[in-house]
């Protein structure tokens, strides 16, 4: 079998029509206080929502991405979601590029965001990490890694394909 078989079998596929992230879409307690977070802290703009879309929510954006924020329906049996107790760097979490890691750790602690700070390197370069939490729990990053350069894994020295059998792949 051939590596272009075996990446078929583990998804990859090559030359796919994809530009770059959209948007990233979270459920909210309360949209007015997620849509004040988004907005205050990390300077999403609001934007029209298409009037097909019959449910409360908020489309926000900056940076050349979108959030949308759908209010959950309290009514509708779904236990309300527990808040993460800690800040975990290793959890779920979207990521944002900065370009003043200074300048958003003094914001972020200016507006008495609980924040967990981390660094990464690899040889002589590093790369700060912000994490903190939205009022729902999402877990938010900062990071200059835009430092660390994308280096493409040869296809032979894929995990998926030196280790798992086809069709097992995560």
């Amino acid at each position: 079998m051939g590596l272009r078989d075996q990446d078929q079998q583990c998804g990859a596929e090559s030359a796919l029509p994809l530009v770059r992230l959209n948007h990233v879409s979270f459920s909210c307690a309360s949209l007015e206080a997620s849509v004040d977070f988004y907005r205050r802290v990390l300077g999403f703009e609001l934007v029209r929502r298409p009037a097909s879309l019959n449910f409360r929510g908020a489309w926000m954006h900056k940076y050349d991405m979108g959030i949308h924020l759908l209010q959950r329906n309290s009514d509708c049996g779904v236990p309300p979601v527990r808040l993460p107790a800690t800040i975990d760097p290793k959890g779920n979490h979207i990521s944002f590029q900065c370009s003043d890691m200074a300048l958003m750790k003094a914001r972020l602690r200016d507006m008495n965001l609980e924040l967990v700070t981390t660094r990464v390197w690899d040889g002589e370069t590093t790369v700060e990490q912000l994490f903190f939490h939205d009022p729902d729990g999402n877990m938010i990053e900062i990071c200059n890694c835009e430092n660390l350069p994308v280096v493409p894994l040869a296809a032979a020295a894929s995990p998926c394909l030196a280790k798992e059998p086809a069709g097992q792949c995560r």
